[in-house]
C-alpha cells in the first residue's frame, strides 16, 4: 500500500496543499513549526481516526474555519482508491471512499499506517491510557470489526458509570441493582472479547518486537510485553509498574474463561465501585508493562532505551501488520526520529525500514537523515509546499 498523493484544505497551517508521493522513502523537510509534522499526522488519521499529538480533532482544523478536509489518494494491489474525511467543529466529521459516503469508523478498512513520532516515549513513560490506546488502534488496524466492539464498549461502560454514581448518590444497596446486573452482562460481553484479542496481539508482537530491538540497537536486552489485567487483581490507581506476584499475566493462563473471570472480578469489586462511582475492573483498567533486562521499563530504562523501545515497538507492529495484510505493507511514518539518534542507530535504522513499500520521514535537518533516504525530498516553509 502507498499514498500517491494527499490534499489539504485548512487542515492545521495549510489553507490548501498537494503533495506528490512516490514508492520508497519520502523525506519531508522543514524547520520546526513549519507544518512538515502536520503533513503526516494528516495520513496518520485516515488510518487511526485519531491524532499522535492531541486529543481533540478540532485542534486540527485551521483557525478560523468551521472544518478541514483530508483527502488521499491510495494504490494498493492494482487498484486506486479516494479516500476522504471532513473534520467539523460542529456536528460529526464526515467521510466518502471513491466519492461515495461511509461511515467516519470505516476509514482504516482502506488505509494503513504506522507513526512513530517523539510522543510516543510516552507510551513508555507515560500513564495506562497511552497503551491502551496504542493496543486497539494496532486491533483496529488488523481486524477494523473491531471498531464496534471498542465502541459498545465504551458505551456501556459510559451507562454503568452513570448507574453507579446515581446509586452512590440515592444510597441504594448493591443488591438492590438488579439493572446493575444486566449492565454487567453487556460489559463482560463486550470487555472480554477486547482482553481476549489484546492477549493475542501481545502474544504475537513478541518475536517482531524483540528482532526490531536488536535491528535498531544491535544488543539484546530481552525487550518484552506483560499483560497486567485488573480483572485479575491490577489496580491501575497503584500504578505498580509490574505485576503483583500472584496474578497470573492474562486471562488465558488460567482454566476459567475471561467471561467469568471477568464476572466473578465484578461481583467481589460491587462494594467498593458503589462507593466510588466508578467501574473498576475491565478493559479500560488494564496496562501493558514493558520490560528490559527483565525490570519494567518505566522507571529504569534510561532515555535512549526508551526511545529504542517505543521505535521498536512501532516497528515490530508494521512488521506484524505487513505479515497478514492483504493490501500489502503500511505506510511507515516516522516524525523527526533521526534527530533523536546517533550515526550507528541511524544507519541500523534506515536498513530496518529500506524494505517497505513506502515510508514517510519528517526531519527538521537534511543532514540527519542517511543519505540512502533522501532521494525524493519535499521541502516545507510556513504552510506551503516549496518543492517536491
Amino acid at each position: 500500500m502507498r499514498v500517491t498523493h494527499l490534499s489539504l484544505t485548512d487542515f492545521r497551517n495549510y489553507a490548501n496543499a498537494e503533495v506528490g508521493f512516490v514508492p520508497g522513502p519520502n523525506l519531508i523537510v522543514g524547520r520546526n513549526g513549519q507544518g512538515k509534522t502536520n503533513l503526516v499526522e494528516a495520513l496518520g488519521f485516515l488510518s487511526t481516526l485519531g491524532s499522535h499529538r492531541v486529543s481533540t480533532d478540532k485542534a486540527m482544523i485551521r483557525s478560523g474555519q468551521d472544518a478541514g478536509i483530508i483527502r488521499a489518494r491510495l494504490e494498493y494491489n492494482g487498484r486506486d482508491i479516494l479516500a476522504e474525511v471532513q473534520l467539523n467543529r460542529s456536528g460529526q466529521n464526515r467521510a466518502q471512499v471513491n466519492r461515495s459516503v461511509i461511515k467516519t469508523r470505516d476509514l482504516p478498512r482502506y488505509f494503513s499506517s504506522v507513526v512513530f513520532a517523539p510522543e510516543d516515549l510516552a507510551l513508555v513513560r507515560g500513564d495506562p491510557s497511552g497503551r491502551r490506546k496504542f493496543l486497539d488502534q494496532l486491533l483496529v488496524l488488523r481486524s477494523p470489526r473491531l471498531a464496534a466492539v471498542l465502541s459498545d464498549y465504551d458505551r456501556v461502560l459510559k451507562q454503568r458509570n452513570t448507574l453507579l454514581k446515581s446509586a452512590r448518590a440515592s444510597g441504594v444497596r448493591g443488591n438492590q441493582l438488579s439493572t446493575l446486573d444486566i449492565w454487567d452482562e453487556r460489559l463482560v460481553e463486550f470487555g472480554s472479547e477486547i482482553i481476549d484479542e489484546r492477549a493475542k496481539l501481545v502474544q504475537q508482537l513478541g518475536e517482531p518486537l524483540r528482532a526490531a530491538y536488536r535491528a535498531v540497537v544491535n544488543e539484546d536486552h530481552g525487550p518484552a510485553l506483560v499483560a497486567s489485567l485488573s480483572i485479575l487483581g491490577a489496580d491501575e490507581d497503584a500504578d505498580l509498574g509490574v505485576l503483583p506476584a500472584s496474578v497470573p499475566q492474562s486471562a488465558a493462563s488460567v482454566e476459567s474463561s475471561t467471561n467469568d473471570i471477568f464476572r466473578t472480578a465484578l461481583v467481589g469489586l460491587r462494594k467498593r465501585e458503589l462507593e466510588r462511582g466508578i467501574t473498576l475492573a475491565g478493559p479500560h483498567r488494564d496496562d501493558l508493562v514493558f520490560m528490559l533486562n527483565a525490570l519494567p521499563a518505566k522507571g529504569y530504562a534510561s532515555h535512549g532505551e526508551s526511545w529504542s523501545f517505543a521505535l521498536s515497538l512501532k516497528l515490530a507492529s508494521a512488521q506484524l501488520l505487513r505479515q497478514e495484510s492483504a493490501s500489502g505493507d503500511p505506510v511507515l511514518i516516522l516524525d523527526d526520529v533521526f534527530a533523536e539518534l546517533d550515526l550507528q542507530r541511524r544507519a541500523r535504522l534506515a536498513a530496518a525500514i529500506g524494505s517497505f513499500e513506502q515510508v514517510l520521514i519528517t526531519a527538521a535537518v537534511l543532514e540527519d537523515v542517511p543519505p540512502a533516504l533522501v532521494a525524493h525530498t519535499i521541502h516545507i516553509h510556513a504552510g506551503a509546499v516549496i518543492d517536491g
